[in-house]
């Protein structure tokens, strides 16, 4: 059998589900308050704790055993209990008689009877509905389609079935016409009442089959259990006569009679008359008889089975309906046998796993269940069982579980539902009796669809549910302002059920569904709460729901403060509704008052209030009872609750009561005095728990305590400075203020005011150590407030309820900081801002203590800046822009931040970097190239290159190399400039310079051969003069003699000190080589060099005259102890005289040519400084110099050699001429020679040259002098060894044939010379005809005066032809061919030369003048 199906279930909104934190989970109460505006809205809310908080189940398992509660769901639904109920009455009614209630179906739908009676009675009736024909609109109200003629059968079956019903109700007659007769239809299905009452007394047995689903409809068509009921039933209406067999009605069955008996004496009540004996029926009740035809309705045949008589129906039928309420089950279960039970259920009844089975089918499923009398489904629910007997599940202290180290802080939690009715701020720790349920917790064992109905908490208090474990248990919850409008509805939907049980609602038996209650304007939530949540119900606020499966929960009331006048209220309706009280509100007030001192200020406030209330309601109900006489003061404490309760509204009595001997036992309230008894007041005692001179003073210490918190909070509201915060705080601890939130506010404030006091002066003070110097910057801190933060710091300043002395610092600091902002704006929008403008805001930001997110873009402008100024600053100086510092930039900008200006300057940098390095690559090239280049390519690269503003050290080598060169080249140039002839110093130095010049010199070359040619030629000069071995160079010997002296034996370099005779001005100028070598390279030219030599010369002559005699002076000393010889010894043994100098020598000490003839003259080692090779080996050195026309002091040397040599030669020719050799025999004394002779002589010792007029002037003299004699050796070897006297005389002997063969061999050398110069002096009057006259005059007049023999007799002067075909030059070549070029001396000689002779071209010899090397000297000859 199945009803129309209803509407399916739509889940209510959730409430809402908060997650507290381990700092807000740590105080319960504070969190509750925190979230109670947001969850007293919806009436319920569901807190999921930290995940770690995570408790030890503690319940004592093996201990716990107890006795469910049997829920048969469709009972648990008001509207659904109210048509049961009406079900029941109409089965009742049809059973007595005799009749089994089948309720029809239609529309394969079963017939909701309830409702088709509700309907029709709203439409005013059967007669009125079937007048009115309203019977199909009455179909359609209840859901039936349209034009099916749905009404009519309705209007068969309201007859057949409900109409009888109404009618016994109204006690109205039935017409004749009407049949009341139950119809048989296989589709009906029988209905088998509920029989609360009998199902309530009577236990069930322990073998029926409990929470199993079962059907309560069951089919006709399986077996008639009636019929065989009635045959065991007594059949006492048998005594009415014989029974007649008549067709059976459809839905009536009458069992045949065993027999009728006829019973005159029996006679119907109805009419009275004893006829029809058959048709008479005995009540099974009463045993009255009434005819069948004469009931209400008639009856067409006997009943089969009881049959009651109306008047015994109607006392049947007018009996009070009993309170519904749960049957305990007929056994107990251990929490694992229910668990088996439990789980067994749900998978057989959802055919699946527990655990596969969705919350959402479970919760449709339940109110699907609820919401049907089809479907009779049983469940068992472990519900208020007591946790002090078998223990809770959370750990408390002394308790049987025994709880780990780590467990222990779970027995003192606030969140422990044993601590939370008790804990701190939970003003039911003022109760003393523990109370079950409330103060201490009840546990509940769920199992799938075990239910817990709409109900509020015991004086409407918070509740708190905890589910340990198992599956979830769903929640629904109204808030408590909707409280009276749930409450008000589910009366006006089931008022059957209000009307014989007005506190319904405080039953927990009944519920609702929570669509029907939102359609009505009730505000549901829901919420599913998990294993290890809990779900929080807030004041009056209405909950219900059911359980998932099995599962174990845990629930507590508690209330806080704010619920106190709550709780008043509810007393008050306690009191209408004549409800028992579970405590008294008084006495919990009372209580608290007693402790007053000790009070948290903001309950006193409220118990003050609560106070103030009861005195005064006391103080007037006391009042009202002034005709009271007799009092009593009493203990309520140690009376049970049952003895102070008052006997007409229940409410607890705590501060009075009434009482009167005529009614012992019993006490009412003051409210309801005169409700007790009826005698006088005189006769009623009051008794009193205080007296109202007692009460005042509680109300006046509760009311100071508040009062003090008031004045204080009066304080606390006016204060402005730190120092009155902490003054308050101090006067808060001392005055012993319990601990509350404004105190603990105030000291948060306090604290946070330091902090900021503290912070503020940091910041004043630039203390906080979280800066570093970076640019003049600092770095950013985690721990540095932001600027919006310092500017949030400054208004929360102005916000702070205290005002702190560092505020105006503060604000003076964020005014610092809005400008840095300001500046840092201005600089940043600038392209190309000033470094030093930048470091000066860095600078400026050290003074201010906040984290400024302008810093890092300040510093990177202040980088870039730096950067961009270095760039500039190396640019405009790029003689020291070099690649390195290019490439530093380039790197240090690589580093920076982007931006414009940085990659402009990059760009510039990088370009300038590239163009550089390639130049520097190529010019380095160039320098390096072999061969190298021409000095024209170098200077145009040099032009390319100067437009680099860069210092390029390759270019500027090559900028050097080209001035170098340049200068070079100059200098080269100036060398010969003017026919100059050039210094081998300086030409050599010029080749040296440009060995290191990586240029391509064209005169290079030229001065490189004529450096060759140098040396080559003192290659030649060194092997014609140098002795081999020899330790002088070939200027020393070429040059006069710069040593000579008393020291001339020591070092050549060495000057003589000391000596008297040493000519001053060699001894200060030219006193050694070195010096006669410097002034040479020095001298302007010849000329110089020459006069320089003189000096030389001149110094020698003096010098070795004075050593001579010095040295002959020694020898002639009587002492014969001077140091002589090279060994500065003694004179001793044979020795040796050295011609020149004089000095002797042992014959051991030096080399003597012990063969040496006689007439040679032996010069010592000191003395024979070179070869002296002849002079026609000497002159084309001479002539191979001027060739090279370079000048050096050994050719300056060697030209003054042959000078002195020719000038020697002329002197000598002189003295023949003069007859000074002939005057050497005529000397008075022999042994002497003469200054000039010994001059001529020492002079020509000294000429590094060998000539025939030295050796013959030397053996002139010798033989003139010194005879040689035919003595034996040692007179020869004697003659040497003495003065030079001896050889005059040998001299003078010869002295004719040598003067004669002197002055032939001058002759022909004065004849050579002079017919040479003859002939040149034609041959160049010929190839030089366009030499002017006065040439050749003075060409002419220089050869008379350069000629001393020029007056000799012309066989001399023409001695050979060949001789006026000669060049002049002592080197001459000797060319030959057809045609020899001439030149003719424009000096004073006029001699002719060969051109290539003197190293001249035909054209420079047309174009310039030409002197001789012997004109370029001075005249010596005429000097003197």
């Amino acid at each position: 059998m199945s009803q129309p199906q209803l509407n399916e279930f739509i889940p209510p909104p959730e409430c809402p589900v908060f997650e507290p934190s381990w700092e807000e989970f740590t105080d319960p109460f504070a969190y509750i308050n925190k979230i109670r505006p947001i969850a007293e809205k919806t009436g319920i809310c569901k807190i999921r704790p930290p995940p770690e908080w995570q408790p030890p189940f503690a319940c004592d398992v093996d201990r716990l055993k107890f006795t469910p509660r049997i829920q048969r769901l469709n009972e648990l639904e008001a509207q659904t209990r109210v048509k049961l109920n009406f079900l029941d009455q109409i089965a009742k009614f049809w059973e007595f008689q005799g009749c089994t209630l089948k309720i029809p179906h239609v529309e394969r739908k079963i017939l909701d009877l309830y409702q088709l009676n509700k309907l029709v009675n709203e439409e005013g009736g059967f007669d009125a509905v079937c007048r009115d024909r309203r019977w199909t609109k009455i179909s359609v109200k209840m859901g039936f389609a349209p034009g099916k003629a749905i009404g009519s059968h309705l209007r068969a079956h309201y007859e057949r079935i409900l109409y009888p019903y109404n009618l016994f109700q109204t006690g109205a007659n039935l017409p004749v016409c009407t049949k009341a007769t139950l119809t048989n239809d296989t589709k009906d299905k029988e209905y088998t009442p509920h029989d609360l009452p009998q199902r309530q007394s009577v236990q069930p047995q322990e073998t029926c089959s409990i929470a199993r689903r079962a059907k309560r409809m069951r089919s006709v068509k399986k077996s008639e259990p009636d019929e065989e009921f009635c045959e065991s039933r007594p059949k006492r209406r048998r005594r009415m006569g014989t029974y007649v067999t008549k067709p059976q009605p459809e839905m009536i069955h009458f069992p045949s009679p065993a027999a009728a008996y006829q019973v005159e004496q029996y006679h119907c009540l109805m009419c009275g008359k004893g006829t029809a004996e058959d048709r008479l029926l005995l009540c099974d009740g009463c045993d009255d008889s009434y005819h069948i035809f004469c009931l209400i309705p008639p009856l067409h045949d006997v009943p089969k089975g009881d049959w009651r008589c109306p008047k015994c129906l109607a006392q049947e039928c007018g009996k009070p309906p009993v309170a519904f309420g749960f049957e305990q089950a007929a056994r107990s279960y251990t929490l694992q046998a229910f668990g088996d039970m439990a789980d067994s259920f749900k998978s057989d009844y959802f055919n699946m796993p527990v655990h596969m089975v969705p919350t959402e089918l479970v919760e449709k499923e339940f109110w699907r269940l609820v919401s049907t009398i089809e479907d009779d489904v049983t469940v068992e629910y472990g519900a208020d069982i007591a946790s002090k007997e078998f223990g809770s599940g959370f750990p408390v202290k002394n308790g049987h579980f025994e709880v780990g180290p780590d467990d222990e802080h779970y027995q003192s939690s606030g969140w422990n539902l044993n601590n939370m009715p008790v804990f701190d701020g939970s003003v039911l720790t003022h109760i003393t009796a523990d109370i079950c349920g409330m103060k201490l917790p009840w546990l509940y064992v769920g199992m799938c669809f075990s239910s817990f109905c709409w109900h509020i908490e015991d004086h409407w208090s918070y509740s708190i549910n905890y589910l340990h474990w198992g599956e979830p248990k769903t929640w629904y919850g109204a808030p408590g302002y909707a409280a009276e409008h749930l409450e008000s509805v589910m009366k006006k939907l089931a008022p059957e059920l209000f009307e014989s049980q007005p506190d319904l609602l405080h039953q927990l038996v009944t519920i609702m569904n929570p669509n029907t209650l939102m359609n009505n304007g009730v505000p549901i939530y829901r919420t599913n709460q998990c294993a290890g949540e809990f779900v929080i119900t807030f004041p009056r606020a209405y909950h219900s729901g059911f359980n998932q499966g099995f599962n174990f929960a845990e629930a507590v009331n508690f209330c806080t403060m704010d619920w106190m006048p709550i709780g008043r209220s509810c007393v008050r309706h306690y009191r209408e509704l004549s409800r028992y009280c579970v405590f008294s509100h008084d006495e919990m007030v009372c209580n608290m008052a007693l402790k007053a001192d000790i009070m948290d200020v903001e309950l006193a406030s409220a118990v003050q209030k609560e106070m103030k209330m009861m005195v005064e309601e006391e103080e007037e109900l006391r009042g009202k009872a002034h005709g009271v006489l007799q009092s009593q003061q009493v203990d309520y404490e140690m009376l049970p609750d049952e003895a102070r309760q008052c006997c007409k509204c229940r409410t607890t009595c705590y501060l009075s009561g009434i009482t009167c001997a005529c009614s012992p036992g019993k006490m009412v309230c003051l409210h309801h005095a005169l409700d007790l008894c009826s005698c006088p007041h005189s006769n009623l005692t009051l008794h009193y728990k205080f007296t109202l001179d007692q009460l005042y003073p509680l109300m006046k210490a509760v009311k100071q305590r508040a009062e003090s918190y008031r004045d204080w909070l009066s304080v606390v509201l006016l204060y402005s400075g730190l120092e009155e915060l902490h003054s308050l705080v101090e006067q808060a601890e001392t005055k012993a203020f319990p601990a509350c939130t404004l105190l603990d506010q105030l000291r948060t404030i306090a604290s946070e005011a330091d902090k900021v006091a503290v912070m503020a002066q940091q910041l004043l003070n630039g203390k906080r150590q979280t800066r570093y110097r970076s640019g003049g910057g600092k770095s950013q801190n985690q721990n540095e407030l932001t600027v919006e933060e310092l500017r949030s710091f400054v208004q929360q300043l102005d916000s702070l309820p205290c005002n702190i002395r560092q505020s105006p610092l503060l604000k003076d600091l964020l005014t610092r900081v809005d400008e840095f902002q300001q500046r840092s704006e201005h600089l940043l929008a600038d392209e190309s801002p000033s470094a030093l403008e930048l470091q000066e805001l860095l600078d400026a930001s050290l003074g201010l203590d906040v984290e400024l997110p302008q810093l890092p873009l300040l510093r990177e402008r202040l980088e870039q800046a730096r950067w961009l100024e270095a760039v500039q600053l190396a640019s405009s100086r790029p003689d020291s822009l070099c690649l390195d510092t290019m490439r530093r930039l380039i790197d240090q900008g690589v580093g920076l931040a982007p931006h414009s200006s940085v990659e402009k300057a990059m760009a510039r940098l990088q370009e300038l970097l590239t163009v550089s390095e390639q130049w520097e690559e190529r010019v380095l090239s160039l320098l390096e190239a072999s061969p190298h280049h021409s000095l024209e390519t170098l200077d145009g690269a040099l032009q390319e290159v100067e437009n680099i503003p860069a210092y390029l050290p390759n270019c500027l080598q090559l900028k050097d190399v080209i001035n170098e060169a340049k200068k070079w080249i100059h200098e080269a140039d100036s060398l010969q400039l003017g026919g100059r002839i050039p210094v081998l110093d300086s030409l050599s130095e010029l080749v040296l310079k440009a060995e290191g010049l990586p240029v391509k010199l064209e005169p290079l070359s030229r001065l490189e051969a004529l450096v060759t040619d140098i040396q080559s030629w003192k290659e030649s000069a060194a092997k014609t003069f140098l002795l081999k071995n020899s330790p002088l160079s070939l200027l020393e010997v070429l040059c006069p003699r710069c040593d000579v002296g008393f020291g001339h034996q020591r070092s050549r370099f060495k000057k003589v000190k000391d000596s008297p005779l040493v000519f001053k001005k060699a001894s200060t100028k030219l006193d050694s080589v070195c010096d006669v070598k410097k002034a040479l390279t020095e001298s302007r030219d010849s000329a110089s060099a020459m006069t320089t030599l003189e000096e030389v010369r001149q110094c020698e002559m003096e010098n070795l005259l004075a050593l001579r005699a010095s040295n002959e002076s020694k020898l002639l000393s009587a002492e014969n102890c001077h140091a002589v010889c090279v060994c500065q010894k003694p004179p001793s043994g044979t020795m040796v005289q050295c011609e020149l100098c004089r000095n002797v020598y042992h014959s051991g000490c030096v080399t003597t040519a012990e063969e040496q003839e006689y007439g040679q003259a032996w010069l010592c080692p000191q003395c024979q400084r070179s070869k002296k090779p002849q002079l026609d080996k000497v002159l084309p050195l001479l002539a191979s110099l001027q060739r090279i026309r370079v000048r050096l002091p050994e050719g300056d040397a060697l030209r003054f050699l042959i000078e002195r040599t020719v000038r020697w030669q002329h002197r000598v020719q002189q003295a023949c001429t003069e007859g000074v050799l002939e005057k050497v025999s005529n000397m008075v004394s022999p042994l002497r020679l003469g200054p000039e002779l010994e001059e001529l002589m020492v002079e020509g010792f000294l000429l590094q040259v060998t000539l025939p007029e030295t050796e013959q002037l030397y053996r002139y003299l010798l033989y003139t002098l010194a005879p040689p004699r035919s003595h034996s050796t040692e007179q020869e070897h004697s003659s040497q060894r003495r003065s030079p006297h001896h050889h005059h005389r040998k001299v003078r002997k010869n002295g004719a044939l040598n003067h004669k063969k002197l002055n032939i061999q001058s002759r022909k050398t004065k004849r050579r010379l002079e017919c040479s110069d003859s002939l040149e002096n034609e041959k160049s009057e010929k190839f030089c005809k366009g030499k002017p006259k006065k040439s050749k005059e003075r060409s002419k007049e220089s050869k008379m005066v350069s000629s001393p023999t020029h007056t000799m007799s012309d066989p001399a002067a023409s001695d050979s032809e060949e001789d006026f075909s000669l060049c002049a030059a002592p080197w001459c070549r000797e060319p030959e061919g057809d045609e020899v070029n001439w030149v003719q001396c424009d000096g004073n000689c006029n001699q002719w030369f060969h051109q290539i002779c003197v190293g001249l071209s035909a054209e420079r010899a047309e174009r310039e003048d030409y002197i001789c090397i012997t004109c370029t000297q001075p005249d010596y000859n005429r000097r003197e």
